[in-house]
């Protein structure tokens, strides 16, 4: 069977987002979103998840490219003077691995982060990360002290075999494969651990290698390719004009993401192929 759990990431970061989100799932096949809790339309988006309680919600957790739950004084090493984490993935990846002493501050906001969600009463579904974030070795450590703490039981493994990614345009071709390698090394590491812990990953997981233009086209040839077992597609869906999502994604085609997650295409594919929609919640998901 073709199980298959569809996600929109960024839940919170503004309103172009949640509206999005919540379009997606009412009108279209999203099954699942991952929530920001530092977003600025954070407040929002716990609403409306309160108000569309079929809705799956993890935590996308936030360790760059955006505000920490914790005050700057508490994190000297990790934001600037307004709680703003750096921007450049690359450069922060490089910080957070080799300097030791980032690691008590970087624990300290991730487990806040988890509170944060935790006091909106919302059932956590599973946890990803910002730019994959959660993957990093340093704060893949942390989350495997925390998540057997706080009961997270589902966790996005991400990686994605470039040989089955469909585009067919070239674009980003270095850039495909250097994601592709990278993930899927970190994923080697990710994989017994999580099992020794029982937390479940899906079995694929497709949106890394053409984030930010999950079009209708691109969907359709995914499914075409899906295999037998629980994959994860996930989506960066938005409204426009949105001033966040423009700043923070000036190359993302998040109306088209949308439409693609709306398409009466989409659908009638995956009738057509018998795929399954569902949860990390979903009865069977958490079976390692």
């Amino acid at each position: 069977m073709k199980k298959l759990i569809v996600n929109a990431d960024d839940f919170g970061l503004s309103g172009g987002a949640n509206r999005a989100v919540i379009r997606a799932y009412q009108e279209g096949i999203l099954t699942s979103t991952s929530l920001m809790v530092k977003g600025r339309a954070f407040a929002e988006a716990v609403s409306l998840a309160g108000e569309n309680p079929g809705l799956q919600v993890g935590l996308h957790l936030t360790l760059l490219q955006g505000q920490a739950v914790l005050p700057p004084e508490e994190l000297p090493g990790l934001v600037d003077r307004e709680g703003n984490f750096p921007t450049d993935p690359v450069l922060t990846g490089m910080r957070y691995f080799f300097c030791r002493s980032l690691r008590s501050e970087l624990q300290r906001e991730i487990e806040a982060q988890i509170l944060r969600f935790r006091e909106t009463g919302l059932p956590l579904s599973h946890i990803d990360g910002h730019l994959n974030i959660h993957m990093h070795p340093t704060v893949f450590a942390i989350l495997t002290e925390l998540m057997p703490k706080y009961g997270i039981k589902s966790f996005r493994l991400t990686r994605e075999n470039l040989a089955q990614d469909p585009a067919t345009d070239g674009t980003r071709r270095f850039g495909r494969r250097l994601d592709a390698f990278i993930f899927a090394r970190l994923a080697e590491n990710c994989r017994p651990v999580l099992k020794k812990l029982g937390i479940f990953h899906s079995d694929e997981v497709k949106g890394l290698l053409n984030s930010g233009k999950m079009t209708e086209a691109y969907l359709l040839k995914v499914l075409d390719c899906l295999k037998p077992g629980c994959t994860e597609i996930y989506f960066h869906p938005g409204c426009l004009p949105d001033p966040e999502l423009a700043a923070w994604m000036p190359d993302y085609l998040h109306e088209e993401e949308l439409a693609a997650l709306t398409s009466p295409k989409v659908r009638e594919k995956i009738t057509e192929q018998g795929i399954q929609l569902g949860t990390y919640r979903g009865e069977g998901y958490n079976d390692v």
